[in-house]
């Protein structure tokens, strides 16, 4: 069967990587959650003090990308099914999905020299082709040739819900569950789509030839076979 580029882009918490991650088992294909690659760079920025009250200390983050300091890979977990990621061969995919992450993301993900770096890696990835990439701008910036381009969105309150329902079972204390509020959740939802929207590199929004999806009152069964189906239907219209 021919093997093509699968581009799902769309806002913050609306399940991209959920049904990337199903499609690229269902397919046998390759699947990269780029979100992750930048809240990888987020979390380094944010371990190092990069992160003052001032804003991002850019040139110090710059010089460390340069210097080739940050080292973003994934592996197959074999409990999960699903690759994790890891930082310096550092395993990080529980650190990098927290709320204090989600608030730091946009604005390094709006970094020039971050995108440069990782938009390079993200189309390296893609060079044989069956893979499911995920993110803001594969449609528009990393892949704009990809065979199939999905735009997926939900009410802000929907990703909200979905978010704190996340966290809420990956909390592991009474004291973190206790931390989650659903309303500063959806502040954050919202303020993530003000930022990919407006920001000056690769700004988020749906490539020309994109099929959108809205899930809002779609179960997660729904929307994959959903998926299947015009990914099917994609590849035999191309063959």
């Amino acid at each position: 069967m021919k093997k093509i580029i699968i581009a799902i882009d769309g806002h913050s918490s609306c399940g991209k990587s959920t049904m990337a991650k199903q499609l690229a088992k269902e397919l046998g294909y390759v699947y990269v959650d780029t979100g992750a690659m930048y809240r990888a760079v987020t979390l380094y920025a944010m371990r190092n003090g990069m992160f003052p009250d001032e804003g991002i200390k850019e040139a110090e983050l710059k010089a460390d990308v340069d210097a080739g300091k940050i080292q973003i890979s994934f592996k197959f977990n074999p409990e999960t099914g699903r690759p994790d990621t890891y930082l310096n061969n550092e395993k990080v995919e529980k650190e990098i999905r927290e709320m204090a992450v989600s608030s730091h993301v946009s604005p390094i993900a709006a970094l020039p020299f971050v995108r440069a770096l990782l938009t390079e890696q993200q189309q390296a990835m893609g060079k044989e082709k069956g893979i499911v990439m995920d993110g803001r701008d594969i449609g528009t910036a990393v892949f704009p040739q990809a065979e199939l381009k999905i735009f997926v969105t939900a009410s802000s309150r929907v990703r909200a819900q979905r978010r704190y329902d996340e966290l809420m079972a990956k909390a592991e204390t009474q004291e973190e569950k206790d931390a989650l509020n659903l309303d500063e959740i959806q502040k954050n939802v919202e303020e993530r789509d003000y930022i990919d929207s407006h920001r000056d590199v690769a700004p988020l929004h749906k490539a020309d030839d994109a099929v959108v999806l809205d899930n809002s009152e779609m179960t997660i069964p729904e929307q994959n076979a959903w998926l299947l189906k015009l990914t099917q239907d994609r590849v035999s219209a191309l063959a």
